[in-house]
C-alpha cells in the first residue's frame, strides 16, 4: 500500500512563547527529514510560496519527513516579524517538531531566500546540515551566521542569475567558510522557476548521503 501522504496541520512553540502555523508529512519509511522555512516574509513570503511548497510536495514521495512552516506574523502564526533574528526561534521550534517525529534520522534545515539565512544563523545539535537555497546573505550581518564555522555539511544552492546574491557575489563571500559547497543552478533567477526540480534531486542525493 502507498503512502498516506496527507500533510497533518500542528502548532509549533517557540522558546518566546508563539504559536506558529506549520504542517508535516511523515513517509512509512522515511529516511531523512528536512525542515523547510519559507523566503521574507514583508515581500509576500509564506509555507506557501513556491520553492517551499513544491519541496514541500515532492520530497515525502521520495522517503524524506518535511515539516513547513510560516514564521511570525504571517498567516496563521502568531507575532510580529523580527527581522531575522526573533526567527530563528521560528527555526528551532520547527526543528524540535520534526526531531520527534524522526528520530534517528539525518535533520536538515532547508531554507529559501530569507529562510535560508535564518537557518543559517540557527547551531542546534540536531542537524546533520544545512541545505540553503538562493540565500541573499543580507538579512543579517555577517558574523550572524554562526553555521559558517560549524564543521558539519552545508550545500548554497545559488542561481546562476540570482538577482540578490548570484554565484560571482556567493563564491568569494563564502570562500573562508567550513565544510561548505555552492552548487550553481544554470539558467536559474531567484526564484528558482522550472528549476525545483534540480533542487529536490540535489537535496535528496546530498541528505541520503548524510545518514551513510
Amino acid at each position: 500500500m502507498a503512502d498516506d501522504l496527507t500533510p497533518t496541520p500542528l502548532r509549533l512553540a517557540t522558546a518566546d512563547g508563539l504559536s506558529l502555523e506549520a504542517e508535516v508529512v511523515v513517509p512509512a519509511r522515511p529516511v531523512a527529514a528536512a525542515v523547510l522555512a519559507h523566503p521574507h516574509p514583508q515581500h509576500g513570503g509564506s509555507m506557501r510560496s513556491l520553492v517551499t511548497s513544491e519541496l514541500f510536495r515532492t520530497l515525502p514521495g521520495r522517503g524524506l519527513a518535511v515539516l513547513r512552516f510560516n514564521f511570525r506574523g504571517v498567516e496563521g502564526s502568531d507575532g510580529e516579524h523580527g527581522g531575522g533574528v526573533d526567527e530563528q526561534h521560528d527555526v528551532v521550534a520547527a526543528v524540535d517538531a520534526l526531531a520527534g517525529r524522526a528520530e534517528g534520522l539525518p535533520l536538515v534545515a532547508a531554507g529559501w531566500s530569507f529562510g535560508a539565512d535564518t537557518s543559517l544563523a540557527v547551531l542546534d545539535d540536531r542537524l546533520a546540515g544545512w541545505f540553503a537555497i538562493a540565500p541573499t546573505l543580507r538579512i543579517l550581518p555577517a558574523d550572524a551566521y554562526v553555521a559558517s564555522l560549524d564543521p558539519r555539511p552545508k550545500v548554497l544552492v545559488v542561481p546562476e542569475r540570482d538577482q540578490f546574491n548570484p554565484p560571482e557575489r556567493c563564491e568569494p563571500a563564502v570562500a573562508g567558510w567550513t565544510a561548505t559547497e555552492v552548487r550553481v543552478v544554470p539558467g536559474a533567477d531567484h526564484y528558482l522557476v522550472g528549476r525545483t526540480g534540480t533542487v529536490a534531486d540535489w537535496l535528496v542525493g546530498w541528505v541520503g548521503g548524510l545518514g551513510s
